[in-house]
């Protein structure tokens, strides 16, 4: 729906006759020429990998009490039973939890990516803005993500300019 979106407004600026104050950007592009975003993703997925070891370390602790568990319950009293599958569960809840603050919606991860990424986001789109305003343009589609260009002239492509505007080269 959101591709159709924008889709549907890219050529109503066609025939608007808006087409010629329409230009294009490749954020990847520029993010990825940038050295403090590449330092910034190698911190975040070095952090990344370390707490899914500890969550893969946790649910392996946690696959032993089970299969521990499911050998020993025929020889278990039922008091015994109860309390070794409250520490099951307990251990269950406990995993969760850890994954959704360290992986989940605006859990550790994400926060990390914002205060890391985010700076870098805000420079990009600030000279986005610059640049489009120097050279007339109207609108600007990022062509990195979501948005699906198939073919664009070279002289609407201004990463390059924003490149310059961010510092880059």
């Amino acid at each position: 729906m959101k591709k159709f979106v924008v889709l549907s407004g890219a050529f109503l600026l066609f025939y608007s006759g808006l087409w010629a104050q329409m230009a294009f950007v490749d954020t990847k592009y520029i993010l990825g020429k940038m050295p403090d975003y590449g330092d910034s993703v190698a911190k975040i997925n070095h952090q990344a990998a370390l707490w899914q070891k500890e969550i893969d370390d946790r649910q392996a602790g946690l696959d032993i009490m089970t299969v521990d568990f499911q050998r020993d319950e025929p020889m278990l009293s039922d008091s015994i039973k109860k309390n070794r599958t409250d520490a099951i569960f307990d251990a269950e809840k406990s995993l969760h939890t850890l994954q959704r603050t360290r992986f989940g919606y605006q859990g550790d991860l994400s926060k990390m990516n914002d205060s890391l990424l985010g700076p870098l986001k805000k420079r990009v789109d600030d000279a986005i803005q610059v640049v489009a305003t120097r050279l007339g343009y109207k609108v600007v589609l990022d062509k990195s993500e979501g948005l699906t260009v198939l073919y664009c002239k070279p002289d609407l492509d201004i990463s390059e300019e924003v490149m310059k505007e961010t510092g880059i080269k």
